[in-house]
């Protein structure tokens, strides 16, 4: 048979308040106390203390940019290489576009390195959406790709995202360059990357 306690106050045999209900807010504790949780603290199913989400994205294989703006849409994969942290239900993508699995702050780092010549500059974007249609230049890195064959250039970028509707906010990355570039891919190491982390909630 089950039974049920109704109070607002538990205290210790000092008289010291350990719980406490006022107005619906529970303290736990008084100034100056340790509160040790022993297990998972959760806030409405979620981890309620530290990064909730991590999550690393790469592409498998190179491409030859086009010229201008290009979305990289294809050959994305999580990274799985051995050692590889994973917090968290993680992303999912479909044709470059990337979703969230819950709202919340997150923090978007992007990285590359391109291999091209007389391209004068080559770069990434993070294009973000809040509607799941228009999207917009959040951040832009660029880099110079000098005249001779086979030159490389590096580019980091990162911009920190409120996603407020899983539904609708998303992100892509984009490349931009003078000429045809190489955007560099490998499937055991991140050559060109995508790397998420949800800092707390909207």
């Amino acid at each position: 048979m089950s039974s049920i306690l109704k109070v607002d106050e538990i205290q210790d045999t000092s008289g010291n308040n350990i719980i406490n209900e006022n107005a619906n807010t529970v303290t736990i504790g008084k100034s100056g106390d340790t509160v040790n949780v022993v297990g998972t603290l959760q806030n409405n199913g979620n981890n309620a203390v530290g990064i909730t989400m991590a999550d690393n994205w790469r592409l498998s294989a190179a491409y030859t940019s086009g010229t201008g703006q290009n979305d990289i849409t294809s050959n994305w994969e999580r990274n799985d290489t051995s050692g590889t942290g994973f917090i968290g239900t993680g992303m999912t993508e479909s044709s470059g576009i990337f979703s969230f699995p819950q709202t919340g702050i997150y923090l978007i780092h992007a990285g590359t390195y391109m291999v091209g010549q007389n391209a004068n500059y080559a770069g990434l974007i993070i294009k973000t959406t809040t509607d799941n249609s228009t999207y917009s230049e959040q951040t832009l890195g660029y880099n110079e790709v000098g005249s001779a064959t086979n030159e490389h250039s590096g580019v980091l970028i990162s911009y920190i995202f409120d996603v407020t509707d899983i539904s609708t906010h998303k992100v892509k990355l984009t490349s931009e360059t003078a000429a045809a570039v190489t955007i560099s891919g490998n499937t055991s190491a991140d050559r060109t990357y995508l790397r998420f982390i949800r800092l707390g909630d909207t």
